[in-house]
């Protein structure tokens, strides 16, 4: 097979990917390991900044979103023993947020690609890169146990944290940025409605949050030990534990329900650099890990693929070379603003095995600046509802 861009990864970074490539006449192949059933199960957040919610309604995905996603203007922050305030960003930016899940965008995408006659292809054993630092890469994949074999210009690998693609460019290039954090989120999934706002809590029992999928789905999560077993937290023994860390009149109004989907994650940072490597570029997982704190994963997936597109889509077009030279500082440029406001929004709001007094008054006082302080909330509300994007 012969294409333009070949795309590892088939969820939400490289089906947008090859839908904005395809909108500008460029063609792709997305080659992906799992299936689309697979693919369509999996829950993630649904978190979604300004910028991502114009996007999706510029590239004709935002019907749907419109319809069935959840606007809403910021974080609310319970404090143990402290008065609640609003991060209210379309008071300080004008710009509001989208509740949507990512499996609804990725259903979507799927379904817009479909439409289009997309070229994806799923269940692919053994992706192997070769010859990325070269005019003529290709990928070669085995798929109904035969080999097969994709020429293409360029490599777009959008395959997560655990693909294959990061780990093709040299390690004498590569330079990994990691920080793990001491604890995980217990999270569960109900068929019920949220809270009318996303509430953050900090908690001398742990940070706990209280966010949404749609009207009618609701998404919780606590901090926990990373020893915790799922089968340890029955739902009713989890939905005592989340009001016990929320402020009564807020616990009040949490309707609880059967979980219809329960996790562990653990917390983490990582930055992988650059993003490019001769023919091969990064976007999304495969490059980048941000703690869940600052929802900004799927955002930056979002922000990689709008550069890279536009990227790919100059180069091809009107033989322009600036953004494709340009897109690993680019885009590392927006993610290391994520992950430094990933980083603060953790480190402010959990409890840490090792804090100290010292640690724990610095922490008040920097919660109580952050409540006082129209400058900062202002600061926050900027970064939390998305940047735009560079010219």
């Amino acid at each position: 097979m012969r294409t333009q861009i070949a795309i590892i990864g088939g969820g939400p970074a490289g089906l947008l990917l090859s839908h904005m490539l395809d909108l500008e006449g460029v063609d792709s192949i997305v080659v992906e390991r799992k299936s689309k059933a697979y693919v369509l199960q999996r829950i993630r957040a649904g978190v979604l900044e300004a910028g991502t919610v114009d996007l999706l309604r510029q590239v004709g995905l935002g019907e749907r979103m419109d319809r069935e996603g959840h606007p809403h203007n910021g974080i609310g922050i319970d404090w143990q023993d402290r008065p609640r305030f609003l991060i209210d960003t379309n008071t300080f930016t004008g710009k509001s947020m989208m509740a949507y899940g990512q499996t609804a965008i990725t259903e979507d995408l799927y379904a817009a690609r479909e439409k289009a006659g997309g070229h994806i292809i799923d269940e692919a054993d053994n992706v192997t890169l070769h010859d990325i630092a070269s005019d003529a890469p290709y990928i070669t994949f085995e798929k109904d146990g035969r080999e097969q074999r994709i020429d293409c210009d360029y490599i777009a690998g959008c395959d997560g944290y655990h693909g294959v693609s990061r780990h093709a460019i040299p390690a004498s290039v590569q330079q990994n940025f990691e920080k793990v954090y001491p604890f995980g989120w217990l999270g569960i999934m109900s068929e019920t409605p949220p809270l009318p706002d996303i509430v953050y809590a900090y908690h001398e029992r742990g940070f706990a949050l209280a966010s949404m999928r749609n009207p009618t789905l609701s998404r919780y999560y606590i901090q926990c030990d990373l020893d915790t077993k799922i089968e340890d937290w029955p739902d009713e023994v989890f939905w005592d534990e989340l009001k016990a860390r929320f402020p009564s009149e807020v616990a009040a109004q949490i309707v609880t329900g059967p979980s219809i989907e329960k996790s562990i994650a653990p917390l983490r940072s990582f930055v992988s650099e650059p993003m490019r490597y001769g023919r091969l570029m990064l976007a999304g997982d495969a490059a980048h890990i941000v703690p869940p704190t600052g929802a900004k994963g799927l955002n930056l997936a979002v922000s990689d693929v709008f550069y890279l597109s536009r990227a790919l889509t100059e180069h091809y077009k009107h033989d322009r070379q600036t953004y494709l030279d340009g897109y690993s500082d680019m885009a590392l440029r927006r993610v290391w603003g994520a992950e430094r406001l990933s980083w603060w929004l953790t480190s402010l709001l959990h409890r840490f095995p090792d804090d100290t007094p010292f640690d724990l008054r610095t922490r008040q006082n920097q919660f109580d600046h952050l409540a006082a302080s129209k400058v900062a909330q202002a600061a926050l509300a900027e970064e939390y509802v998305g940047l735009p994007f560079e010219d």
